[in-house]
């Protein structure tokens, strides 16, 4: 039964999706309530320069050199983000779209110089080909299991387990880190972690479907999620449904309409975003127009 599972090519694509967005909406959840959306963006295009030096280092294009590299260049993004707003010269958003690019391109560049022969390339980084999961496999317990569903089973337990465990710190440094470093919480720490499994979790994604939609999965379930609820735990269970609609739609409107996979499952997540933005309970524009409209009936009267 289970070498029919993973020897099926839909569920193997879908099941990947699945986690990936899984896996991002978790850490996605706490950047969109701390207002940090940009930085996974800047996060998964700067770890190319980490990619990129530690591959020049090592020669190793993967596994757990790759993942400390990456881990490291996101945390040099957001202290190099932090230094330039800290001169109060300008705004972090600002900060960010001038570390990004530099760090990315120095990647890029290094990429084309040092290590052109290398399957490693700009393409695969951004876009990657979830089409194809199913392909890289490694033998786990006597079955034939695609690389990338090992890689995002152990990125995936690795943020539960962050999130569980350090759920109140989370919450309470999100909303009011004074009162969290007043108690002990260590909010910069929290934060630090919390990016350096963003960073992780974006390279162990990268491969497979690539930066874009890891983007997607990290900011666009959790923004959705927002507008349904007050709730953080249940934010996050929301965003791991819409994650897991979004990438079975996705699959299967890509196969009915013959077009990119991956790009289809990002669609679908601001198709979801769309939905709550216009039929929320709360803060949906149809709901939000109900109760004008009921106020004023209630003012006339």
């Amino acid at each position: 039964m289970l070498e029919a599972f993973f020897n099926n090519a839909e569920l193997q694509i879908m099941l990947v999706g699945a986690m990936v967005g899984t896996a991002s909406s978790l850490v996605g959840t706490f950047l969109v309530l701390r207002g940090n959306s940009m930085l996974s963006d800047a996060i998964s295009h700067s770890i190319v320069f980490g990619i990129v030096v530690v591959w020049l280092l090592t020669h190793h294009q993967s596994g757990p050199v790759q993942l400390i590299g990456a881990a490291l260049t996101g945390l040099l993004t957001v202290f190099l983000t932090e230094l330039l707003a800290s001169t109060r010269r300008m705004k972090q958003d600002a900060a960010i779209g001038l570390v990004f690019p530099a760090l990315f391109s120095i990647g890029v560049l290094l990429l084309n110089v040092y290590a052109n022969d290398v399957h490693i390339d700009t393409h695969t980084v951004l876009l990657g080909e979830i089409g194809f999961v199913w392909l890289d496999t490694v033998e786990v317990l006597g079955y034939h299991v695609p690389q990338a569903v090992v890689s995002m089973t152990i990125m995936l337990t690795l943020n539960l387990i962050f999130v569980g465990a350090f759920f109140k710190e989370l919450k309470l440094s999100t909303f009011d880190p004074a009162l969290a470093k007043a108690l002990g919480f260590a909010p910069g720490v929290l934060f630090y972690a919390l990016l350096m499994l963003t960073s992780s979790t974006a390279v162990a994604a990268f491969d497979a479907v690539g930066a874009v939609l890891f983007i997607a999965f990290a900011i666009v379930p959790p923004a959705a999620a927002y507008l349904l609820t007050d709730r953080v735990w249940l934010m996050l269970a929301l965003g791991t449904l819409i994650s897991t609609a979004a990438s079975v739609s996705g699959y299967y409107i890509a196969v009915q309409w013959d077009v990119s996979i991956g790009g289809m499952m990002a669609v679908m997540t601001g198709v979801f975003l769309l939905l709550a933005f216009i039929a929320g309970p709360r803060y949906g524009i149809i709901s939000q127009r109900l109760r004008r409209h009921r106020a004023r009936g209630l003012a006339a009267g």
